[in-house]
């Protein structure tokens, strides 16, 4: 079975599909002048676009990896996952505090997700 590759460019994909798991890239905000709150909630909701592209949705979550470029506003990081992620379905999930591509990103998450069943 190949992969099924997305909203690529010469660089990289946003998505990557292979044997049923769904493999988005790192997604950071637009809005830079948002807070850390406001960051995530775009981020976010980029992060349900892409999904549903692929055949999927946050419903189907198998990990999460979220940088922060400070651990100060974690909270608000936490405040916007919080109110994004399934009840009862929360992903495995790794947060560190990290320097990010550019310095106006407060975050940037990366998921895989498992595709809807047929």
């Amino acid at each position: 079975m190949g992969v099924t590759y997305q909203d690529s460019n010469t660089r990289m994909s946003q998505v990557a599909i292979h044997n049923g798991t769904v493999y988005l890239a790192g997604q950071v905000p637009t809005d830079t002048t948002a807070d850390m709150r406001g960051q995530t909630e775009q981020v976010l909701a980029r992060i349900d676009q892409l999904l549903v592209q692929a055949g999927t949705s946050k419903e189907h979550l198998i990990s999460a990896q979220v940088w922060v470029t400070s651990m100060a506003e974690f909270d608000q990081m936490n405040q916007a996952w919080d109110a994004w992620v399934v009840p009862g379905r929360p992903p495995v999930r790794a947060a560190v505090e990290a320097k990010l591509a550019k310095p106006e990103w407060k975050v940037e998450i990366m998921v895989i997700a498992a595709l809807l069943e047929a």
